[in-house]
């Protein structure tokens, strides 16, 4: 039952209009009813009334009778009337009827005409275009176009827009991609037509050779460029923004929302310097204090936050109390070049060093980075910002390593008018994503509405190219002798490109360079090889300079760039952004500059996932492909061609050549892709005329529980594979889990409560030396963070499903995290398995032991002294726990069998030292 208040001034159709009777029937004297030419239905009656019967006594029963708004209704829809319009500022009525003409089995259609907030002209006219398509009779459009010079026109037969759609809970079987050969006998003929086995194909069909001999060719150029479209399909995704209805944010019609966000606590707010003037920085402030928070506004310089040093962010940590609800951060909108590394911004290097300063302080408030032009939403967004597209590629990784530090990233509007504070007030405050996925995170406020990200398939299936793509005149390969470049530079030699220009670090001098060279050269084409930095304009303009006239540059493909290996966000510095985006990012402003509107079949950019959805330990990388998506964004609304491709893993060379790199990323779900399919994802994206598109082979049911194990991610909330694997992991914790935890529970059952904790602490340290690959537990100690220890996301996960499956209790995929050591865990797992027990203090106890490992290894110099007097000092806990357990206090003693343990928690770790040596016999 839903119900609601609505105000009145006066009390209506009850016995408080009664003594208004004689006052109504006076002021209604005069009036004389006539009879109407319409008919007339009425709600005191709730049937057809004759209007002369419209005297002062039927007014004053009409002030003072029940509204019988059914009955006109019913009697209405009893005689036929079909179509109601509601002629009001917003609609109140139309649900009555609707619900109305539902209970009596009538297909009628109720209709406003206008709304609340939006009376205007288009809304009115959308009324009545409601009521045309639904039959309405009476609609003279002639009226509304008169004058106009409109005419009619005769509408396509095809649709306008032509969108895949994909079944939700059914993968795509391989299978299935072969073209349905799931039999058998099928696979085989069709392996037989790929192999141009004339003589079996022939024999299969029950034909001669002869004329299937003119076929077979052509047959299996077919099959198999069929099997690789179909592989490429499954590869490709794209980033797209839905809209977000939700309180104060935005709402379907696009005004100004009724309703106003909350937001409570203490918020700092960080803006540059030399933008304090900027709309925005006003604009942000009056989201906070407008909305219910404290607003702490502070300036920044770009010289504060120099790598993470400066005085500025000395400001900012003092400022970090623990009221402090949220930060917002309006440092990415800094565009200019960073002091000391001119490829960075300086908007992004503050960002990353507010965002380490604030993981250094143990805050818990959250940090909101806004940017503006830094996401491209649609067409008709007004500009894209490259610098600040970084932040986005910086931001998605500090969510994945510092999940409950990160609040997300919001890309700004232009105007900043009061729709728009709104708007960025609800953001701050949290919009719910789906069920399961958390909050949103990564949005785009905009003059219609509030937009999220999500990732999508984007298959293109048998949606004709726009144009063929041949290659002629001169290709420019950055990265060309590189294990990718050198794949691209096979096709392009293949593929009729005259002359290849192939740059990289060391020219000639790279490995196999000359072998390439030759190579290609035998495939046709004219080959250079040359040195070149990219990150020298200069150089860049002289290699664009030198290209041969008789073969002018036709296509550039910018594969350049440095692999980042694994460093988490918090060590990373503006030197490090700088060091590994150099090559990429400033190469290809200094491509988009040198050529400029030079005519061009493709302007190829090769970016990475790590951009597009997070990779930890990535951040500089994420950053420095963010910047080559917005980039190609940029050229189009230039109108240059432009492609960038964000890729997975690509197999035959480059960074996944290194040892290691394909099983560590293939545990992951990111599989290796074939150099020639991959490449024909490239040539189709560019004959399609494509902006960005990610190209991926990914096992999401093996990838999402690792990347969401310690944060939602509502951008892969699409992703059908993925909602299936949340929902079956879901379903897994609660099947199938009784007789392990009843086994377990009964063994615990028989033990001391130090027994317990014991026993848990080694199957915690049992299971993680499993999934660490250890051949035992001795590098497993109790009171090493697991972190320390080289778990990540995925390896949680695993520790997460094997201590599930020998405990059989459901357990959430970030819990390695929430409890974030083997004693600390199995503490957890006790009270779970056991919660009538007391808590002893044991756990706590061995998670001090974290620091005295840290002086213990000082003066051990390292080395395997540690690990001994680690466990030494544990067995002495057991061995505390075991005498403060079994001891019995003497008559009047008031002694707590467990001091022991709460003398050993308050020890300092000089104490404890005393007891090691007391212990070990050295006192």
């Amino acid at each position: 039952m839903r119900a609601r208040v609505v105000g009145s001034t006066v009390a209506s159709h009850c016995a408080q209009v009664d003594p208004l009777r004689e006052r109504i029937l006076e002021l209604f004297a005069d009036v004389v009813p006539v009879r109407g030419r319409v008919p007339f239905y009425s709600t005191v009656t709730g049937a057809v009334q004759d209007t002369t019967g419209l005297t002062a006594e039927y007014w004053f029963a009409n002030a003072r009778r029940p509204v019988d708004f059914e009955g006109a209704v019913r009697a209405l829809l009893e005689d036929g009337y079909r179509f109601f319009v509601e002629s009001s500022a917003h609609p109140v009525l139309v649900m009555g009827i609707d619900a109305t003409s539902d209970d009596a089995g009538t297909d009628a259609v109720a209709l406003g005409t206008l709304r609340r907030d939006d009376g205007g002209t288009a809304r009115f006219l959308t009324s009545l275009a409601e009521g045309h398509v639904r039959g309405l009779p009476g609609v003279d459009w002639r009226g509304v176009f008169a004058g106009t010079g409109a005419a009619r026109v005769d509408l396509p037969t095809y649709p306008f827009q032509r969108e895949r759609y994909w079944l939700d809970d059914l993968a795509v079987t391989a299978a299935e991609d072969d073209g349905g050969a799931a039999d058998p006998v099928e696979a085989e003929f069709w392996e037989a037509v790929e192999r141009g086995d004339l003589e079996g194909v022939a024999a299969e069909l029950e034909v001669g050779t002869d004329p299937l001999g003119a076929v077979l060719p052509a047959l299996s150029t077919w099959r198999r460029r069929r099997r690789e479209r179909s592989l490429v399909d499954r590869w490709r995704y794209r980033t797209v923004w839905r809209p977000v209805e939700a309180q104060g944010a935005t709402r379907p019609d696009g005004g100004t929302p009724a309703a106003t966000s909350v937001l409570t606590g203490r918020w700092l707010l960080l803006v540059p310097a030399h933008l304090a003037a900027d709309p925005w920085a006003d604009a942000a402030e009056q989201a906070l204090t407008g909305h219910g928070a404290q607003a702490v506004r502070v300036t920044l310089d770009a010289a504060d936050t120099a790598d993470g040093t400066g005085t500025g962010l000395d400001r900012v940590a003092d400022l970090l109390r623990d009221d402090t609800a949220g930060v917002l951060s309006l440092l990415a909108l800094d565009d200019a070049p960073h002091p000391d590394h001119p490829a960075v911004p300086a908007g992004l290097a503050a960002t990353l060093a507010l965002a380490r300063a604030m993981a250094g302080a143990g805050t818990t408030a959250r940090l909101w980075a806004a940017t503006r032009g830094g996401v491209l939403t649609g067409r008709d967004d007004p500009r894209t910002s490259p610098a600040q597209a970084q932040t986005w590629g910086l931001g998605r990784v500090v969510a994945l390593e510092e999940p409950a530090l990160w609040g997300g990233l919001v890309d700004l509007p232009d105007t900043a008018d009061d729709t728009a504070v709104a708007r960025l007030a609800a953001v701050l405050g949290g919009l719910p994503a789906p069920d399961g996925y958390g909050e949103e995170d990564q949005l785009a406020i905009r003059p219609d509405g509030v937009h999220a990200a999500r990732l999508v398939r984007a298959p293109l299936g048998d949606e004709p190219a726009r144009r063929a793509w041949k290659p002629d005149g001169t290709v420019l390969i950055t990265g060309g002798t590189g294990g990718i470049g050198s794949g691209v530079a096979r096709w392009f030699a293949r593929n009729g490109a005259r002359h290849l220009l192939l740059t990289g670090r060391r020219g000639p001098a790279a490995p196999g360079a000359e072998e390439l060279r030759s190579e290609l050269e035998e495939l046709g084409a004219r080959v250079t090889i040359t040195a070149c930095d990219m990150a020298d304009r200069e150089a860049v303009a002289a290699l664009v300079a030198d290209v041969p006239r008789e073969h002018p540059l036709t296509a550039v493909v910018h594969a350049a760039g440095v692999p980042q290996g694994y460093t988490p966000f918090t060590d990373t510095t503006a030197g490090d952004l700088s060091d590994v985006t150099a090559g990429k990012v400033a190469g290809a402003a200094h491509l988009d500059d040198v050529l400029a509107d030079t005519p061009l079949d493709a302007f190829v950019l090769f970016s990475s996932n790590a951009a597009v959805w997070g990779s930890g330990g990535q951040a500089a990388y994420a950053a420095g492909n963010a910047y080559l998506d917005a980039l190609a964004a940029r050229r189009r609304a230039l109108g240059r061609t432009a492609t960038s491709l964000a890729w997975g893993a690509w197999g035959g060379g480059g960074m996944m050549a290194a040892e290691g790199a394909a099983d560590y990323m293939g545990r992951r779900g990111v599989l290796e892709m074939a150099p020639e399919p991959a490449t024909a994802a490239m040539v189709q994206a560019v004959e399609h005329d494509e902006t960005t598109v990610a190209v991926a082979d990914v096992e999401w049911e093996r990838f999402v529980l690792g990347f969401t194990a310690r944060r939602p991610s509502p951008l892969l909330a699409e992703i059908p594979e993925v909602r299936a694997a949340l929902r079956e992991d879901a379903a897994e914790q609660d099947t199938g889990q009784g007789a392990a935890r009843a086994a377990l529970t009964g063994r615990l059952a028989a033990m001391t409560e130090h027994e317990r904790l014991r026993s848990l602490v080694e199957l915690v340290r049992e299971e993680a030396a499993v999934v660490l690959r250890h051949d035992g537990t001795d590098g497993i100690q109790g009171a090493r963070a697991f972190k320390e220890l080289g778990f990540d996301s995925l390896t949680a996960v695993e520790l997460r499903n094997r201590l599930q499956a020998a405990t059989g209790l459901r357990l959430p995929a970030a819990v390695v995290f929430d409890h974030p050591t083997p004693a600390a865990l199995a503490t957890h797992l006790r009270g779970l398995l056991v919660p009538d027990d007391a808590q002893d203090g044991t756990g706590a106890v061995l998670d001090g032991l974290k620091a005295l490992e840290e002086s213990a290894a000082a003066l051990a110099g390292g080395g395997d002294g540690t690990a001994r007097i680690v466990e030494r000092l544990e067995a002495l806990v057991w061995k505390l726990r075991d005498n403060g357990a079994q001891a019995e206090p003497a008559p009047g003693d008031d002694a707590d069998p467990a001091g022991a343990t709460d003398d050993l928690a308050s020890a300092t770790a000089e104490d404890m030292f005393d007891l090691l040596d007391r212990e070990l016999g050295n006192a």
